[in-house]
């Protein structure tokens, strides 16, 4: 069983179809462990509705093929065709960030995802949820590459979010983390 992690995102109703992803994540995979919801500006691209970002981990054996499918599939469940420009709104978005320590071309799946390392509303969410675990290609911790990342231009903040009848993101709670960076 590898540790899988996936990041998450929407700026289309993001708390319905957050919840119905983390449902369905739930549903095949068992146990998740969830970061804080963040809520953040569009990286890319022009669209004026900001993103919910937040990313899961989960114990699977799927191959990262079965992996990358099986999200895919979610996605034009709940609207996303593959057709679809990639810097456009999106009810969701799901990203193999890793499977494990693979490295490399596998199943047609690059792994790591390079989003790990460039985009703020992928790397905090990682870091806050692993922070001992270590980025497969570069050795270091996610808690070491988030306190050396440059935030540029990127803005988030953690927003209020429940699922299942609990708190997975309150934005009050550890706030001074979300603004000490901003």
């Amino acid at each position: 069983m590898n540790l899988v992690t996936v990041s998450l995102g929407s700026n289309i109703n993001p708390t319905h179809h957050i919840r119905c992803c983390l449902d369905a994540l739930a549903d095949t995979f068992g146990h998740l462990q969830i970061s804080r919801v963040f809520e953040s500006e569009p990286v890319g691209f022009a669209d004026s509705r900001n993103f919910y970002n937040l990313v899961v981990a989960f114990h699977s054996d799927w191959t990262p093929g079965k992996l990358q499918a099986w999200a895919k599939q979610l996605e034009v469940e709940h609207g996303r065709l593959p057709s679809t420009a990639k810097f456009s709104p999106r009810a969701l978005d799901i990203d193999l960030l890793t499977v494990g320590n693979a490295c490399g071309i596998i199943d047609e799946v690059v792994l790591p995802r390079g989003e790990i390392t460039d985009n703020a509303f992928v790397l905090q969410p990682l870091a806050e949820l692993l922070p001992t675990e270590c980025h497969p290609l570069c050795g270091n911790s996610y808690a070491a590459l988030w306190e050396a990342f440059e935030l540029g231009n990127q803005r988030l903040w953690p927003v209020d979010f429940s699922w299942r009848g609990r708190w997975v993101s309150q934005a009050d709670v550890q706030q001074q983390l979300a603004t000490a960076r901003s």
